[in-house]
């Protein structure tokens, strides 16, 4: 016989985009495959006898505790992780040639692999993402490691075996062999990958990943383009990151990078394009027309991108947008970072950066986001972009939630009974909480990481 599960407490979260919603002692039910049955709020009718109902298999949280969904990062170079904060005050070409590549190389060795991402995943789920989408790199072996990683310490991984197919424009200690191994080795990827979710309740999902248009031959995109559609999976690479990708992009096929990803076929549904800063409003609507999303990244976009994405715009327009932290090229594998960067260089693209212009030509009016907009970006936005049930605590989603403590001993977040309208709760809890907040983390009704301790 099927077991619901209940859990009682506080919820905040954006079902609408931006919107929030906030829910006082809301009573979720969770039946035996992770997934929310019901939510009950306290002013509904019939709470009371729900609760009765809950009895024995009730969690409640304690006064100062609350959920929010599970973060979702739309962006991560999972091999990055030991390059975190390095090199971060060089050019894209140094920090790449002299520091990522030759790091990346080192994935040859699985057992190295395995250390690396066995860290990474818990550190992130330890900072409530519950659901990410990873780069890997070139070698296959090392790819699958992530995958089971991922299935292992139930996070919802979806993991991509990169390629990088032109002699051209690779380095010779880091690339694919040929074009015929890349594609027939990201074929070995998916259908390994399918079998290894077979036992990961949570989801484990493999994606088609060039590199970027720059690193790849025609062919090579060309056939990732008819892997994505022979196989219906999910598609990530970079799109107009920077000023040198829009310029090389645009010289070599006299198109924009959207658009040669559109004519490849790698512009589709479950495509989950990274940066997009060079992003223009026919490419906007080319975005949403195809289904594709956005995978914003703020902090790495301060260091590479050389402008400030118009968020406010693409969303206006109906683009998808979520966030991503971009490790390694963003320093923090912390979405709560990425949140506050969010609204930061939102707020730079609006008022303008270059002091020696007149004020009212400066920036880009109506451009600025409100940190409950990022929020919904690093919740609800991941989910959609992603085409999953997630970012959101209500039926018919995953129970993926955090349990936030902002009585938490080693940082308490009090509000001395002045700022306490729930927007300025979750404020709070958005600019000044740390992973010591972050009591419990839930995926697929699966506790997956705990804090222990006062």
């Amino acid at each position: 016989m099927a077991t619901i599960r209940y859990f009682k407490g506080d919820v905040f979260h954006t079902p609408s985009d931006g919107k929030l919603e906030y829910i006082e002692e809301a009573l979720i039910q969770v039946d035996d495959a992770g997934i929310i049955t019901k939510v009950t709020a306290k002013t509904d009718q019939g709470y009371e006898s729900e609760l009765a109902k809950a009895s024995e298999n009730l969690q409640a949280l304690s006064a100062g505790q609350c959920f929010l969904p599970g973060f979702v990062d739309l962006h991560v170079h999972a091999p990055q992780w030991p390059q975190a904060g390095i090199a971060l005050d060089e050019p894209l070409n140094v920090w790449l040639d002299e520091c990522t590549f030759p790091l990346e190389a080192k994935y040859a060795d699985p057992a190295f692999a395995k250390a690396v991402y066995q860290d990474l995943v818990a550190q992130l789920l330890a900072r409530g993402t519950t659901t990410v989408l990873y780069f890997a790199t070139i070698h296959l072996e090392a790819s699958l490691q992530l995958a089971k990683t991922c299935a292992a310490l139930g996070q919802r991984g979806l993991v991509g075996k990169v390629v990088m197919d032109d002699p051209q424009a690779n380095p010779a200690f880091y690339r694919d062999a040929s074009t015929e191994e890349a594609l027939a080795d990201t074929e070995r990827f998916i259908q390994e990958v399918q079998a290894i979710a077979k036992t990961a309740p949570q989801g484990v999902y493999p994606v088609v990943t060039p590199r970027f248009v720059p690193s790849c031959t025609d062919k090579g995109l060309a056939g990732l383009g008819a892997l994505a559609e022979k196989y219906d999976v999910h598609v990530q690479t970079h799109c107009s990151e920077g000023q040198w990708e829009h310029d090389f992009v645009q010289e070599r096929f006299g198109k924009t990078d959207t658009e040669v990803l559109q004519d490849f076929g790698l512009l589709r549904e479950k495509a989950v394009m990274a940066h997009g800063n060079f992003i223009s409003p026919a490419d906007g609507a080319r975005f949403v027309e195809s289904g594709a999303a956005v995978a914003h990244c703020p902090i790495s976009n301060a260091y590479f991108a050389n402008g400030v994405i118009p968020i406010k715009r693409l969303k206006e327009q109906g683009v998808t947008i979520g966030l991503g932290t971009d490790i390694s090229g963003g320093f923090s594998p912390n979405l709560y970072d990425n949140i506050k960067q969010a609204v930061m260089s939102s707020r730079m693209l609006e008022d303008g950066v270059d002091v020696t212009l007149p004020q009212n030509t400066r920036g880009v009016a109506d451009s600025r986001i409100s940190v409950i907009d990022a929020f919904s970006l690093a919740t609800k936005g991941g989910g959609e972009a992603l085409k999953l049930p997630v970012g959101v605590i209500k039926e018919g989603y995953a129970f993926d939630v955090q349990v936030i403590d902002t009585r938490q001993k080693e940082n308490p977040l009090p509000d001395f009974g002045v700022f306490t309208s729930p927007e300025a709760r979750l404020q709070k809890i958005l600019y000044l909480a740390t992973m010591q907040n972050i009591r419990q983390v839930w995926v697929q009704g699966k506790k997956v990481h705990e804090k222990r301790g006062e």
